[in-house]
C-alpha cells in the first residue's frame, strides 16, 4: 500500500510557540513509518516557513531552524497545486501532500488562520475548519453560542482596548471577586490572572491587554474542572474523563505543564450518571460550535452536580502525556492509534 504523505505544520507566530514544538515532535515520533511520508514543516517565531528534514528531538528543543536541511517553503493556496512549494536557489520543486496536520497552538495557528489557508489549497487536512477554530478561539463567542445552546456559562463581562474607560469599568462592579481576567483568544492560561480585588484586576486587565485587544473578566465558578477527549465529526466518541485537582488558585501555565501542586484524576472522581451527563453536554457543545475531527472540552461541575462550560481547545495539548491523549489511551486507543483516527476522519470528510 502506497504511504500517505502527512505534512506535520508546527511552530507560529504565536506565544504558545514552545508548546507546539513540544506536541510536533511528540506527534512525529508516534506516526509510523511504514503508513506515512513525513514532511515537516515549522514556522518561525517571525512567521518564516522552512521545510525541516532533520530529527524531532531538535524540534523539541527549538534548535530546528538551525539545520542546514531547512528549505524556504509555503503550502501553495492553489488547488491545482496542492501541496508545499519548495524554493530551492533560484528554482522551486513541489511537494504533493495528502493530508495536512496541523500542531500548532494559540493564534494563527488554532484561530482559523492556517485551517482558512489548508482549505483553499483543497488539501485535508487534520482537526476542525476554519469557522469553528475561529470561534473556539474566541472566549466571549464561543460562550455566547453555548449559552444558547442552553448550557450554563460563567457571569462575564467583555471589555475592548479602545473602549476601556470608566463607562465600560462601571459594568464590572456587578461581578463578584474573585474573578478570572483573561485575553479572549489565548490558550494554555497565558495571559490570564485571577484576580481577589480591584487593584488585582486593574493589573490583570493590564495584562491581557498585552496579549489581545479584546478582554474577557469571569466570576469564579465554585467546583471543579473536568476535560472531554471529543474525536470524530456528526457523532463522535467521548473518551474517558479527566478531573483537575487543584491546590493552588489556579490551573495556569506553569500548572498545566508541571503539575507540581495540581493532580489530574483519570477517570474523573464522580458517579456514572453524572458522568453521562458530562458527555452529553460535552456532545452538544461540540456540535453546537461546529467541531469536528478532535478538540478537548473543559466545563466545572458545581457543588450541586450543575454544569457550566470553561472553554473547547480545537489543538490540545498533543505529548504521549498530554491529557486529550490519556483520556483516548484510558478508552482502549494507542497513541498511534488516536493519530492514525485523526488522518482518517480528515480523509472521510474529504470524500
Amino acid at each position: 500500500m502506497k504511504k500517505l504523505t502527512i505534512a506535520v505544520l508546527f511552530g507560529g507566530c504565536s506565544n504558545e510557540y514552545e508548546v507546539s514544538l513540544i506536541s510536533a515532535a511528540s506527534v512525529i515520533e508516534h506516526l509510523e513509518a511504514d503508513k506515512y511520508e513525513l514532511v515537516l514543516v515549522g514556522i518561525t517565531r517571525e512567521g518564516e516557513w522552512l521545510r525541516y528534514s532533520g530529527p524531532a528531538a531538535d524540534i523539541r528543543d527549538d534548535q530546528w531552524y538551525r539545520h542546514s536541511s531547512c528549505i524556504p517553503s509555503f503550502l501553495s493556496p492553489s488547488r491545482s497545486v496542492r501541496g508545499l512549494v519548495e524554493l530551492v536557489n533560484t528554482e522551486y520543486h513541489i511537494k504533493p501532500i495528502d493530508v495536512v496536520f496541523p500542531v500548532m497552538h494559540g493564534k494563527h495557528g488554532e484561530d482559523g488562520t492556517v485551517q482558512g489557508l489548508i482549505e483553499l489549497s483543497g488539501i485535508p487536512y487534520v482537526g476542525c475548519e476554519m469557522l469553528s477554530s475561529a470561534i473556539c478561539m474566541d472566549k466571549e463567542i464561543a460562550h455566547t453560542l453555548v449559552q444558547a445552546s442552553g448550557v450554563k456559562t460563567p457571569r462575564s463581562v467583555t471589555l475592548y482596548r479602545e473602549d476601556h474607560g470608566q463607562a465600560s469599568l462601571h459594568t464590572l462592579q456587578a461581578l463578584k471577586y474573585p474573578v478570572y481576567v483573561k485575553p479572549a483568544k489565548s490558550g494554555s492560561s497565558v495571559g490570564i490572572t485571577k484576580a481577589h480585588d480591584q487593584s488585582q484586576l486593574m493589573r490583570g486587565i493590564k495584562l491581557a491587554y498585552e496579549h489581545d485587544h479584546k478582554v474577557v473578566i469571569e466570576e469564579e465558578v465554585e467546583g471543579f474542572e473536568v476535560g472531554c477527549a471529543v474525536l470524530g465529526h456528526r457523532n463522535p466518541m467521548i473518551g474517558v474523563i479527566d478531573e483537575i485537582e487543584l491546590t493552588g488558585d489556579f490551573f495556569d501555565f506553569t500548572e498545566k505543564y508541571s503539575l507540581r501542586s495540581s493532580k489530574i484524576h483519570l477517570p474523573a472522581r464522580v458517579d456514572a450518571y453524572t458522568a453521562d451527563r458530562i458527555k452529553e453536554t460535552a456532545g452538544l457543545i461540540y456540535k453546537t460550535l461546529g467541531c469536528k475531527g478532535f478538540a478537548r472540552v473543559d466545563m466545572f461541575v458545581t457543588p450541586d452536580g450543575g454544569l457550566v462550560f470553561n472553554e473547547v481547545n480545537t489543538i490540545p495539548g498533543f505529548t504521549a502525556n498530554s491529557r486529550y491523549p490519556k483520556m483516548l489511551q484510558a478508552s482502549g486507543y494507542t497513541y498511534p492509534e488516536i493519530l492514525d483516527q485523526l488522518i482518517q476522519l480528515a480523509l472521510v470528510e474529504e470524500s
